[in-house]
C-alpha cells in the first residue's frame, strides 16, 4: 500500500472557464493555467504521482511544453491513471477537498465525483470529495484563487 498526497492552487481571473473535477462551473471567473487549470484534478494527479513514486504532475507534463497548453485536464488524468497501472499499481481510494470561497461547490459535487470515477475507471464510491471555505482568510478567502487537497492510496 502506498499513500500518495497532493496540492495544487491557482489564481481566479476573468475571461476563463471554471473547470473542477473535471465539470465547468457557472461562476464569472475562471482559473488562469497553462492548461484548463482544473486545481482538483492537478491535485489528484500528484497525489497519484506521489504514491506510485511517478515525481509530480510538472514534471510529467511541463508547462514549458506547448503540447499542455490550454489542455483539458481530464486528458492529463486519465494518462496519470494509465501511467500508475503501468506501474502496477491499482487505486484504492481518493480523499479530496476544494478550497473556494466562491463559487458554492456542494450542488457539483455528485457530478465532479461521476466524472472522476469514470475518467479513472474506479466505482464512484473510491472517491470521497469534499469543498470548504476559509472563512474569508487569505487569498481563497478573497477570492483570488482556489486550491485543491487531494490523498490517495494504491495498492501494488
Amino acid at each position: 500500500m502506498r499513500i500518495g498526497f497532493g496540492y495544487d492552487v491557482h489564481p481566479l481571473v476573468e475571461g476563463r472557464e471554471l473547470w473542477l473535477g473535471g465539470v465547468r462551473i457557472e461562476h464569472p471567473f475562471g482559473l488562469m493555467g497553462h492548461s484548463d487549470a482544473d486545481v482538483l484534478i492537478h491535485a489528484i494527479c500528484d497525489a497519484l504521482f506521489g504514491a506510485a513514486n511517478l515525481r509530480d504532475i510538472g514534471y510529467n507534463f511541463p508547462d514549458s511544453d506547448d503540447i499542455y497548453k490550454n489542455i483539458d485536464s481530464k486528458f492529463l488524468l486519465r494518462t496519470a491513471m494509465i501511467m500508475v497501472k503501468a506501474a502496477g499499481f491499482q487505486l484504492e481510494n481518493i480523499d479530496a477537498t476544494i478550497v473556494a470561497e466562491q463559487p458554492k461547490l456542494s450542488p457539483y459535487i455528485p457530478e465532479m465525483k461521476k466524472t472522476l470515477a469514470e475518467l479513472m475507471g474506479v466505482p464512484v464510491n473510491d472517491i470521497s470529495l469534499k469543498a470548504t471555505t476559509t472563512e474569508k482568510l487569505g487569498f481563497t478567502g478573497r477570492n483570488e484563487g482556489i486550491a485543491a487537497y487531494a490523498v490517495t492510496l494504491l495498492k501494488k
